[in-house]
């Protein structure tokens, strides 16, 4: 069985910013087409927000690694959206993943 972890940056772009951002992750030589990936956002200060802005904000931000994304060893594509008009500015994401 193999997995790994790691983290991040998605980002939404300059205020007003966008309802949706990617953010690639490769290097993942063991990753399979079948691998369950779950990214999360970390409540940490970003260059952009606060970390009582992140705590806050990351209530509006869903993001999900869609098993179409993953592209067996080498990696899969985190993405953000937001359910609430537009977000702006970055979020650090931490990730896992296992076969």
């Amino acid at each position: 069985m193999s997995s790994a972890q790691g983290t991040a940056v998605l980002d939404f772009g300059a205020f007003p910013g966008t309802d949706r951002a990617s953010i690639a992750v490769t290097g993942q030589a063991s990753i399979l087409g079948t691998s369950l990936v779950e990214p999360w956002i970390i409540p940490e200060a970003t260059a952009i927000h606060s970390e009582d802005e992140v705590a806050m904000l990351k209530h509006f931000v869903e993001v999900s690694a869609p098993t179409s994304t993953i592209i067996a060893g080498t990696g899969f594509t985190i993405v953000g959206t937001c359910h609430d008009e537009f977000m702006w500015g970055t979020f650090k994401i931490g990730w896992a993943w296992s076969d």
